[in-house]
């Protein structure tokens, strides 16, 4: 297993599943995961091509160091049962469920595919949030991740981020409960545009979510940056485990107690991978 495979993703890159050509670059585009896309990006009239894409490019075997996930159909669209007759031919994966609201869609995904399947669960309405807790409890559940953009449709929300904080910090409390890594923030839509992208990467980190969905190649290596701890808060945590491993009792890092709390900060922060780290 790669390293990037191995430790929890931070990026999670989407490529369209009609769009092949595409393939080769976002699996080389430094993203921890990639989302090959089965619905939003693909029109109706290319679903069956985009199976067929897919099914091809798995055939060809190639390694590629990024996670694969297949965002499928949501289990109310006309192409659900399409999407998960086609996964069964590619064998374990891991699968985002669009518009989950209940567990039972969960355990039906898992249910239809091979054994070891998994999904991460995508919440993007307000039922879906409501059902949160018992989704994320699910046994096939990988992670939550938060569809932003159609939970704001749904809601009728305006483009103030405050409409994003209660639902984020419930998927976030929602994911610790179970055991599951932090989840994944959705999608910053301007692809050019690196504030907005620090705005969205800052509320999702304040709200406790540890990765993010992308929509371009360009946003992979800024995400990453932002993501990682910058010099001096990897500067503080040494501090504090050199000073925690040379003291034989209480001890102060810049006139702060170093306690147990603090220690496990630190070890964190020297444990998560450099923002140059390719996925």
């Amino acid at each position: 297993m790669s390293a990037a495979t191995a430790r929890t993703p931070r990026s999670y890159l989407f490529v369209p599943g009609n769009r092949p050509e595409r393939f080769a670059r976002a699996f080389g585009s430094g993203a921890d995961a990639v989302i090959v896309d089965l619905e939003d990006a693909v029109a109706p009239d290319q679903k069956e091509a985009a199976r067929e894409a897919l099914a091809a490019w798995r055939a060809e075997g190639r390694a590629h160091p990024a996670q694969l996930v297949v965002r499928i159909n949501d289990d109310a669209s006309a192409w659900f049962d399409a999407d998960l007759a086609a996964l069964r031919t590619l064998g374990p994966c891991t699968v985002m469920l669009p518009k989950a609201e209940s567990a039972s869609q969960i355990d039906r995904v898992a249910a239809a595919l091979v054994p070891g399947t998994r999904v991460i669960a995508l919440i993007e309405s307000a039922r879906g949030l409501l059902e949160v807790d018992a989704i994320a409890a699910a046994p096939a559940v990988e992670r939550l991740a938060f569809g932003t953009l159609d939970y704001a449709l749904d809601l009728g929300l305006t483009d103030d981020p405050r409409g994003l904080l209660y639902p984020a910090s419930r998927i976030a409390l929602a994911s610790r409960a179970a055991g599951l890594p932090a989840p994944i923030a959705g999608v910053t839509a301007a692809i050019n545009d690196e504030a907005a992208l620090r705005d969205d990467v800052g509320l999702a980190r304040a709200c406790g979510f540890g990765a993010k969905m992308c929509i371009h190649p360009r946003q992979v290596e800024a995400l990453h940056a932002m993501l990682a701890p910058t010099p001096e808060q990897r500067d503080w945590a040494a501090r504090v485990l050199a000073a925690a491993q040379a003291g034989t009792g209480a001890v102060q890092v810049d006139g702060k107690m170093v306690d147990r709390p603090v220690l496990l900060r630190a070890s964190a922060i020297l444990d998560y991978p450099p923002a140059s780290t390719a996925g």
